[in-house]
Order: C-alpha cells, then structure tokens, then sequence
C-alpha cells in the first residue's frame, strides 16, 4: 500500500522592499477644492439670478423725445393734393389783407341819360345797377404763400387731420376700476363732465381723494381733450365720477384732458412708430400698457392718407 503524502507549498521568497498597495482615500486637497468650487458655483447662481431679478424689474428706458413743434395741421379734402395749400403764391409782397382784384365794368353817365330818356320806365332800375357795377374795389393788392390747389386731409386749414382726429386712445378692459385710476392719474389725466345748464366740471386725483372744480366756460382751456368713441370705459368714467359725487347720465358728455407733457409724448411715440409726417398720417391707435411700477403708451398702428 503506496502513502500518499502532502508535499508542501512552494513559498516565494518574501521582500522587504516591496512596494506598498494604493489606497483611494479622500484628502484635505480635495475637500478644500471641492468646498471652494461649490463656493463658486453658489455665487454664479446667484449673480445670475439678480441680474435675471434686475432684467425683469428695471426702470423703463428714457423715451428718445424728437423735437416736435405743436402745430394744427387740419384741413384739407379726402381727394386733394398733399402738396396743394389753400394760399395762393404771386410775385407781389406778401400782404396778410390782401385781396382779389377785380375789373369792374364803367358805364358813362351820358348813356345812362340816353337810356333815361329812351326807357324813362327803366331809368331807375338801370341806375341802380351802373352804380352797383361802378362800385371801386377797396381791397389791399398783395399775395399770398401757397398753390391755391385742395390741400389733402380733412376740415379747415392747411392740409392733415388734427391730433384729436387722428388719435384714438384705448385702456385696457382687463383692468380693475382701481387700477384704471391709477393710470389716468399716472397720465395727469383729468376728466371732465358737462352740464346741461353749461357748467363744466373738472375731476382730478380719481385713485385718491378726488379734486373737483367748476367752471362756467371753456375759455382758456387749451389741452388736448378726447372723447369716448367706443369701448367699455365709459361706464368706469362714469363710476369714477360717481364716487366723487359728480352725476352723469347716458347724455353726459365725458372728456378726458390731456397735460402738454403726455401730449408730447404721444406725438414722440406716433412719429417715432414710421418716422411719418404728421399731414401724412389718418389715424393713430395708442394703447396704454403696464410698465414696472408706472404705465406707458404704445402705438399698435397707423394708416395713412397716402
């Protein structure tokens, strides 16, 4: 019977200058770098996000005002020429009562005898009339600046239709009563109510306490002045004169004044839209619109009389 026997393991020779096994571990290197470039992401976020806040929130730029001159440029017909004026042009000096001068027919008094003596039953009437037809033209000779020709536009004057014409004006009718006030007053618009005796009543400060004062007249009331054409806002107007105890009733005639300032920005905004003349222009559409803590006016269209 043959034993088996266990024949020991090889063993290699063991080293004392064997290298060490790595060990992954996190060191203080990296827990300072890591802190520091989680620092830097926080303060990216968070530039990002005021910018993004201050982008949202900033004021609204400066309008570009234009230098406008306020002129009436109304008058003229739908069919006229836009380069005609009513003024005629003539090589005299220009005199502001000037005339037309006119030939009149001379008729001697010894025919008007004649016929006296031949039709002495027409004598009378045909005296009259060479007196009428001798009559000497007292006129001023002189001329005028212009062509003479139909200016184009609409009404009296030199050619163009009139802001209060051509402007139509529309506030929002998702707005509350409150907030319909607040624009009316951020536009130091003011509205007025006439009476049926002739009195006019002015109404000021319609977010706040209300300022009324009444007038016998409308001399001296210059501004720009809109009447309601449509809409719904009417019936805020008149809820509005309600509470600062002004009636109305559905044959009231409700004005909105403007100041010169938001007239000047209206005109701005109108020529800046297309940079049009204003005799070019039939109707203007602004739109008043919420802007930051304040409100603003943006023209949404024109049309044109050519």
């Amino acid at each position: 019977m043959v034993k088996s026997e266990h024949m020991p393991a090889i063993q290699e020779p063991r080293s004392d200058h064997a290298p060490p096994m790595p060990v992954m571990k996190v060191t203080s290197y990296d827990r300072v770098s890591s802190f520091m470039m989680a620092i830097v992401g926080a303060l990216i976020i968070s530039v990002l996000a005021v910018v993004s806040v201050w982008y949202v929130r900033r004021p609204p730029p400066p309008s570009e005002l234009v230098p406008l001159e306020l002129l009436e440029v109304s008058g003229g017909f739908e069919d006229g020429n836009p380069n005609d004026t009513w003024d005629l042009q003539s090589p005299e000096p220009e005199d502001p009562n000037a005339t037309i001068e006119e030939e009149t027919e001379e008729v001697s008094m010894e025919e008007v005898l004649e016929n006296v003596v031949d039709l002495s039953e027409q004598a009378t009437e045909q005296l009259e009339q060479v007196v009428a037809e001798s009559a000497a033209n007292a006129g001023k000779v002189g001329s005028a600046t212009g062509t003479g020709g139909r200016p184009l536009g609409s009404g009296p004057g030199a050619g163009g239709v009139s802001r209060e014409q051509r402007w139509f004006i529309r506030f929002g009718n998702d707005a509350s009563i409150d907030e319909y006030a607040q624009q009316l007053d951020f536009f130091g618009i003011e509205l007025g109510v006439l009476q049926p005796d002739g009195e006019l009543i002015y109404v000021s400060g319609l977010s706040g306490s209300p300022k009324k004062r009444v007038v016998n007249s409308g001399k001296g009331e210059n501004r720009l002045y809109m009447t309601w054409q449509s809409g719904e806002r009417r019936a805020a107007d008149e809820q509005l004169l309600k509470r600062a105890g002004v009636p109305t009733t559905r044959q009231s005639v409700i004005f909105h004044f403007y100041p010169q300032k938001t007239e000047q920005q209206l005109a701005t905004l109108e020529y800046n839209y297309k940079k049009r003349a204003a005799q070019e222009i039939r109707r203007t559409y602004f739109v008043a619109q919420k802007q930051g803590s304040g409100y603003i006016f943006n023209v949404t269209r024109q049309t044109y009389l050519r």
